[in-house]
């Protein structure tokens, strides 16, 4: 087998290889010769090809997402590593484990005007859960091995990003039959864990609690074992809220936030009536700025969050965070905790029902925007697909409708930034082999058309594109649309389309402009075929942010 004559490089080969990190992200360079050369001829490791590091480096963190395993990105020096930092950020904050492999020169050569060369070690410090920078000098395979085996083992068990600088010095492309050494150190796993203590303050207070809140951010489908979901479910005390991206489901959750909490504003008395007394949180970041307002100014009197790794007071009233597993913390705390026979869940659950029939009422009646079309949509993807959807827009109108059980739904909400979307649903389809859909806005979708630039994509890949000609999240929100700045420094109006973008890379294509077109477009839109497919729905610009706004004030009034 062709190895890297350079031992450093076969080191950090061999590192991956016994950490079982299959998965290797590769975007073309000289520096990163000796790693390219030794991932790619080893038949252990599948490795992919993508130009443009920031749609690499997304695409690395849709697998990972979805295979919950490090995958590695390797790079060449200079500007290509600093492309990956949107992605390494977003893995940060989502809890993903990424390896950033970089290539580099040697010490010596850092600022002394060589080319392509900047100051790459330690760049991602504030957003990354370890940073190992190698040594090319002698004698210093031991602590090469040290910091290997911490960095990996860090991404491992943290499920966090890790940047490994590797400093090469030329001849880069010498290769030899030789096999060096890595000496791997196993992972010393860490022993679930609850404080005596602060579990028993929680049981108390949620035992004498009549009003408890649970509030799941995102989750992974099936994180939550089904008896605590049922277990939540069948207390009469305790209002279960979801978002579209907890991929939790009950009938006695109420999964519409927003429409709940805009329902609230029409009387101040009913937000303090459903202010809770205890807030339990799990999951990642929410997406709706209405709970995080209505809980920082209605706050409960104990709030504890649940997750093995952060524990943010996003209400600015937290009592603990419990560094630990969700369903550890229910199978060591349920047996203690009882039910409490009050009318708090009934109550909500009630209005929710009413909430409900004003939607209906009012979608039947709208005419053609981003609203409508919303609706067909969610009513027409089949299930047990893997659905990913973009930032601003998408997810917002997502949590308005109903979600099957059966779809697994992700969103890039570490950071939410509208950047990646499309280059992370096509690695999260390659990592799950699942039939997949990427919901997303004009926007995010040509930010992130470089990623269409990728040969990996499944053939059942599918993409529906909401084009409205702009930034239509900036109608919505507050903010003089009448200025003469709006439409070009905040919501950038185009003209553009998708259709030339698809004839290039070779993928099916449809538009429409209507309601019957959409829904005859929809009927096969999921139909197996040999090539990948994206359907575009052009909305009216000027009239979208309308329906919606109506939309809350009807709910509200």
């Amino acid at each position: 087998m062709k190895r890297p004559a350079i031992e450093l490089a076969q080191m950090v080969i061999l590192a991956c290889k016994a950490k079982n990190i299959k998965h290797i992200v590769i975007s073309p360079g000289s520096r990163n010769a000796p790693l390219t050369i030794g991932f790619s001829n080893d038949s252990f490791f599948t490795c992919y090809s993508v130009v443009d590091e920031r749609c690499a480096a997304f695409f690395a963190l849709g697998i990972a997402q979805q295979i919950k395993h490090p995958v590695a990105m390797v790079c060449t020096s200079g500007s290509a590593l600093l492309n990956y930092y949107p992605a390494v950020s977003e893995a940060f904050y989502s809890d993903i484990p990424l390896v950033v492999i970089s290539a580099d020169r040697p010490l010596d050569k850092i600022d002394i005007g060589d080319g392509q060369t900047i100051r790459q070690q330690n760049i991602f410090a504030n957003h990354s859960a370890y940073n190992a920078n190698l040594s090319d000098r002698k004698f210093s395979n031991k602590s090469n091995e040290y910091e290997l085996n911490r960095a990996l083992n860090t991404a491992i068990e943290r499920q966090a990003p890790v940047h490994i600088n590797v400093p090469f010095e030329e001849p880069l492309y010498l290769t030899t039959e030789e096999s060096f050494y890595f000496e791997n150190q196993p992972i010393e796993k860490r022993k679930p864990y609850i404080n005596p203590k602060q579990k028993a303050d929680f049981i108390k207070n949620w035992n004498q609690s009549s009003k408890k809140m649970v509030l799941v951010g995102v989750l992974s489908p099936n994180s939550l074992e089904n008896k605590y979901i049922n277990l939540l479910a069948n207390d009469p005390s305790v209002l279960v809220l979801t978002e579209t991206t907890s991929n939790l489901h009950n009938e006695n959750f109420i999964p519409y936030i927003d429409k709940l909490l805009t329902f609230t504003e029409k009387d101040e008395t009913l937000k303090e009536k459903l202010r809770p007394e205890l807030l339990l949180t799990f999951g990642g970041l929410v997406v709706s700025k209405k709970i995080k307002q209505f809980l920082r100014k209605f706050q409960p009197k104990f709030h504890y969050h649940i997750d093995l790794q952060k524990g943010y007071d996003s209400y600015f009233c937290l009592t603990n965070h419990f560094q630990t597993d969700i369903n550890f913390f229910f199978n060591n705390l349920s047996p203690e905790l009882q039910k409490n026979n009050t009318k708090y869940r009934s109550k909500w659950l009630k209005i929710n029902e009413e909430i409900h029939k004003k939607h209906l009422e009012y979608i039947s009646e709208i005419p053609y925007s981003d609203l409508r079309i919303y609706e067909l949509i969610f009513s027409k993807i089949p299930k047990n697909q893997l659905v990913q959807l973009s930032n601003s827009s998408t997810v917002r109108y997502a949590q308005l409708f109903k979600s099957d059980p059966s779809w697994k739904i992700f969103c890039n909400r570490g950071t939410s930034g509208i950047d990646g979307s499309i280059s992370t649903a096509i690695g999260a389809a390659v990592g799950s082999k699942s039939a997949t859909l990427l919901i997303t806005g004009d926007l995010s979708f040509f930010y992130d058309s470089n990623g269409l630039w990728n040969k990996y994509i499944p053939k059942s890949f599918r993409i529906i594109l909401i084009n409205n000609q702009g930034g239509g999240i900036f109608r919505i929100l507050p903010g003089d649309k009448s200025d003469k700045n709006f439409e070009t420094y905040f919501e950038t109006p185009h003209q553009l389309t998708a259709e030339h973008l698809c004839k290039m890379y070779g993928w099916g294509y449809s538009q429409t402009n209507d309601l019957e077109s959409l829904e005859a477009e929809l009927k096969n839109f999921f139909d197996d075929s040999e090539h990948p497919k994206l359907l575009e729905i052009n909305t009216p610009r000027l009239k979208n942010d309308k329906v919606l706004l109506n939309y809350f004030h009807f709910l509200k009034n």
